[in-house]
C-alpha cells in the first residue's frame, strides 16, 4: 500500500513544513512542493508521516491509502 499525505502549510511556513516532511518521509517517499504552501508525500512503504506540529499548518492535513495496480 502507498500512501499519500497532503498538508497545506499556515502563512509564511512552507519551507518550514516542506523541511519536516524531508525529516520524516520514508527515505524512498517522493516528496514534492507547490507555489501556494502545500507539501505531499507519495509513500511507498505505507507509513505516511507523523502529526506535524499545528502552528505549521493551515488546516489537519489530508491522507490517502492507494493500491498500486501497474
Amino acid at each position: 500500500m502507498t500512501v499519500m499525505w497532503e498538508g497545506r502549510a499556515a502563512d509564511g511556513r512552507g519551507e518550514e513544513l516542506l523541511a519536516y516532511a524531508l525529516a520524516h518521509a520514508d527515505p524512498d517517499a517522493g516528496v514534492y512542493r507547490s507555489a501556494d504552501g502545500r507539501v505531499v508525500v507519495v509513500d511507498p512503504s505505507g507509513r505516511g508521516l507523523p502529526d506535524a506540529p499545528a502552528e505549521l499548518m493551515a488546516r489537519p492535513p489530508h491522507s490517502w491509502p492507494f493500491e498500486r495496480v501497474r
